[in-house]
């Protein structure tokens, strides 16, 4: 064991029975208790096929979710998905508009939504157990407020709140890490300086667990890499990391595998652990360990090992689960390759 620890940002495939493999927002193959049974035994595979990898810090890999932003505002107030309105979001990466979810009264927060989960997660494992969430500018960012017409930065306000009371039961209950997923900070950077930081701090205040974040680029999905292809500016880390350097976030997730990221933002985050993304969601193809532990020596430079967490880009819900457990055996055993070098 050494100092490299191991995490998946989040997600990991479904199996076959739960709902139809890798493809995001797939309708559950379930209902009612048999659905319930499947997501348990969905995590428990899960969990199992972390600790069999070799991952240090664990999670539900997102099984009872059908999206990572779903599976947590469903629970908040009505909500229609089947019926969304269009938006620009995603600041028009990907298309001109993007099918929204309405929603359709004020949410409130009317106890803990995810306490459950994360009991049944860690009566089945002794690692510590991460939990995440979706970010407030992110959600605010893929929703129709149809009640307010509020401004993003109001919705994301008021939404913030309702996260923080989730984040801190989930802490209290014993998560080792809360991770809020905040995607749209390498989008709408601006708005990180005006807003988001100021409203992230929001939903962390007073939670007594590791603070995470986690910013990328995106699923490996094909419309995202088409993107990706296509794009030749990745500064965006460069306005976002020094903002989350001064902020209260003891973690903050990077993605830099399959991205033009230069690894010397990294540089400014001296005084936080640093998930490093050296796994590649993109595509099916698993990593050789060399390959993983080149990536970590490279992210070395710029991190000092102690506070170094090897890690995916992103989720993987969109690979198989014949890749996913490959690159997560991957991760580890490139970790464990520079951690033996370490030591000697």
């Amino acid at each position: 064991m050494g100092p490299i620890r191991t995490t998946i940002v989040g997600s990991l495939p479904k199996p076959e029975w739960l709902s139809d493999p890798e493809e995001l927002r797939a309708p559950w193959r379930q209902e009612g208790r048999a659905l319930e049974q499947g997501q348990d035994d969905a995590v428990a595979l899960s969990l199992a096929a972390q600790v069999d990898a070799g991952m240090d810090i664990v999670c539900d890999g997102e099984q009872r979710r059908r999206h990572y932003i779903w599976g947590f505002i469903d629970h908040l107030g009505k909500v229609d998905f089947e019926n969304p309105a269009k938006k620009q979001s995603r600041g028009q990466r990907y298309s001109e508009e993007t099918a929204a979810p309405r929603v359709l009264e004020e949410w409130a927060w009317n106890g803990p939504v995810l306490l459950d989960a994360l009991r049944f997660a860690k009566a089945h494992t002794d690692r510590p157990v991460k939990v995440t969430l979706p970010g407030p500018m992110t959600v605010a960012d893929s929703v129709y407020d149809e009640v307010g017409g509020r401004s993003d930065a109001n919705f994301a306000a008021a939404y913030a709140d309702l996260l923080n009371k989730e984040a801190r039961a989930l802490a209290d209950a014993g998560a080792a890490v809360i991770q809020i997923d905040e995607p749209c900070f390498n989008i709408y950077t601006e708005e990180v300086k005006d807003w988001g930081m100021e409203i992230l701090e929001r939903a962390f205040d007073g939670v007594r667990a590791k603070r995470a974040v986690h910013i990328c680029y995106g699923y490996g999905t094909e419309v995202v890499l088409k993107w990706k292809n296509a794009n030749t500016d990745w500064s965006h880390y460069n306005v976002t990391l020094p903002l989350i350097a001064d902020s209260s976030i003891d973690q903050i997730s990077v993605e830099t595998a399959a991205s033009g990221v230069d690894l010397s933002v990294l540089d400014c985050l001296s005084e936080k652990e640093v998930m490093v993304g050296v796994i590649d969601v993109g595509t099916e193809e698993v990593e050789t360990a060399q390959v993983v532990a080149d990536r970590i020596r490279q992210a070395m430079e710029h991190v000092q090992a102690d506070h170094l967490i090897a890690c995916t880009d992103c989720g993987m819900v969109p690979r198989s689960r014949f890749s996913a457990e490959g690159k997560m055996r991957a991760l580890a055993a490139g970790a464990a390759m520079v951690n033996r070098e370490l030591g000697s």
